[in-house]
């Protein structure tokens, strides 16, 4: 099977953590920015994540990929209760952590940005959504100030560092992607709890983080 993704896309991040979690073997392609050609090709719109599957058929949606691997061999790894209180932080940190993360994004040695137009294809599309980039960067203080105190509130919701709820489950596919993009940003404190669940969600999923290119 073959997955093709965006380094930087938390949806992209979803579906290669089912693959790390359950030890399945696939190859991550890495498109272009500006590449609208490839998914267009496989899906009829330029949206990714696009998993190959060993029949040749594509399937988008980043939750369905999480499904689809997931049922694959009849035992499911996500079984897990779902929070209330995790996807309300998850829906209260959205508001505002696009500001912390798009102008970073842009500017990080992402293989989708492999060249000057993908760069600015990305920067243009997401300025446009968003607003100026040097602007958002300017007040970046003040929303990290914000990030830490959110980030505390979650640290009282995890229960263990390998399940948020102590149980695999859909809300793990949701918040470690999150947490896997604000390794970006410099300044972001994690609490204890935070802290080893990121990392511990990391070494299972054999995904990446981005400290070492935080700015």
């Amino acid at each position: 099977m073959k997955l093709f993704v965006y380094e930087h896309c938390p949806y992209c991040v979803k579906a290669r953590m089912i693959f790390g979690l359950k030890n399945i073997p696939v190859q991550v392609n890495t498109v272009l920015n500006d590449d609208e050609a490839t998914p267009i090709k496989m899906i009829g719109k330029k949206a990714l994540p696009i998993l190959v599957k060993e029949d040749g058929s594509f399937m988008p949606e980043s939750m369905d990929i999480v499904a689809y691997i997931d049922k694959s061999n009849g035992q499911p790894l996500l079984t897990g209760p779902l929070s209330a209180q995790v996807a309300a932080w998850l829906r209260h940190v959205s508001e505002y952590t696009q500001k912390l993360l798009l102008p970073r994004f842009a500017a990080a040695p992402f293989e989708e940005f492999a060249t000057p137009e993908a760069r600015q294809y990305f920067t243009d599309k997401k300025q446009a959504a968003i607003g100026d980039f040097k602007e958002h960067l300017q007040h970046s203080p003040g929303l990290v100030k914000k990030l830490n105190q959110d980030l505390r509130d979650l640290d009282k919701l995890i229960k263990e560092p390998n399940a948020v709820n102590g149980e695999l489950s859909e809300d793990d596919i949701h918040l470690f992607p999150v947490l896997r993009s604000l390794s970006i940003v410099k300044g972001v404190e994690l609490p204890t709890r935070v802290l080893a669940y990121r990392d511990n969600m990391a070494k299972q999923t054999q995904i990446n983080l981005l400290t070492g290119i935080a700015s």
